[in-house]
């Protein structure tokens, strides 16, 4: 018998226009926001010695607030940006849930809850306590919401599993919300975190949580042709000879690393790891190879012009950039929900 392969269908392999050249324009449009988020900030700082503080550091008040409080922020709204939209673009892949999220899924609340009630037991913690903890909440959540999901009719379905994670969130959610009543000091403590925020990052809170982000994104690059398959049908993807059950362990390490880092660096950001995989596949339409690498770069932008938006539309008072996401991100849930999700 005939070794069976994962060969895909000609026509993923041969889009009109290479992706190399989207990849280069939006690597481009990365850089370009990076640039201006680290010109925003409540001192006005020439752009020379913006460009003077990476070149000739002299250790200046204007060189440190840009090496020590812009630039670190707007690293981590990369870094969050890239890890929630490819965990977003895993879970969908794999699920075939149109509505899969690190949110929606309850993954980030869960993550937040192991967080708060850590805080809450254990007074404050370092960060890389938070991170640890942070994992593990994600990864009971992910697992009770495919547990849940599973026991309706049909299996985990795209209805179930989303019906599973909202309910999931729902509780988790309001077990948070006893615990910040009760404990005035945690809420002072996490309270702004919790909206979701990049204020305040420093490059030791990046630094600690950078190795657990490239290892998810490594992780799910690498995965990129399984997701394919997988998001063609489980049927398919084991008549290719594809060995399902190892990759959704993998896929599932991924979704947590990259949820659970994102969640201990700036709290629970929604809905970015929904919308852009479903704006990726405008230009790339299944094709898991391009359509990660792709929502890696179009979540770290989105995610720093949502922080320049939320930093500039009430100065100099700022806003959570997790309000800002959800501003973009409710009605466009709203309009999956309404045309994408079957029984």
């Amino acid at each position: 018998m005939a070794k069976a392969t994962t060969t895909l269908p000609r026509k993923l392999k041969q889009p009109r226009i290479s992706p190399l050249v989207g990849l280069v324009l939006g690597l481009i449009i990365l850089l370009i926001s990076l640039v201006y988020s680290v010109t925003l900030g409540a001192a006005e700082i020439p752009l020379r010695q913006i460009l003077a503080s990476f070149v000739t550091f002299d250790g200046s008040y204007d060189h440190l607030v840009i090496q020590t409080v812009r630039l670190p922020r707007s690293l981590v709204a990369l870094l969050v940006g890239a890890a929630l939209a490819v965990s977003g673009a895993l879970m969908q892949g794999l699920t075939r849930n149109p509505l899969a999220d690190p949110g929606i899924l309850g993954i980030e609340s869960g993550a937040a809850l192991a967080v708060v009630a850590t805080i809450f037991v254990f007074g404050s913690s370092s960060l890389g306590v938070l991170t640890v903890v942070a994992f593990l909440g994600a990864g009971v959540t992910a697992m009770l919401v495919y547990f849940l999901g599973s026991l309706g009719r049909g299996g985990p379905t795209p209805l179930n599993l989303t019906v599973a994670g909202a309910a999931l969130t729902a509780l988790i959610s309001s077990l948070t919300t006893a615990i910040l009543i009760v404990s005035q000091r945690t809420l002072e403590e996490i309270r702004f975190w919790l909206a979701g925020s990049l204020a305040g990052r420093d490059f030791n809170i990046l630094l600690q949580a950078l190795p657990f982000v490239v290892i998810g994104l490594v992780v799910a690059f690498a995965l990129g042709r399984q997701i394919t398959t997988m998001s063609l049908g489980e049927d398919v993807a084991k008549g290719l000879g594809q060995q399902t059950a190892w990759v959704k362990i993998m896929t599932a390490i991924s979704v947590v690393l990259l949820a659970g880092s994102s969640v201990s660096l700036a709290g629970p950001i929604g809905f970015i790891g929904l919308v852009v995989p479903h704006m990726v596949r405008f230009f790339i339409k299944v094709d898991y190879r391009w359509i990660l690498p792709y929502s890696a770069l179009l979540g770290a932008t989105l995610l720093l012009i949502a922080d320049i938006a939320a930093r500039i539309l009430l100065k100099p008072q700022e806003l959570p950039v997790g309000v800002m996401t959800a501003l973009v991100g409710a009605p466009f849930f709203v309009y999956l929900v309404k045309s994408k999700v079957k029984k």
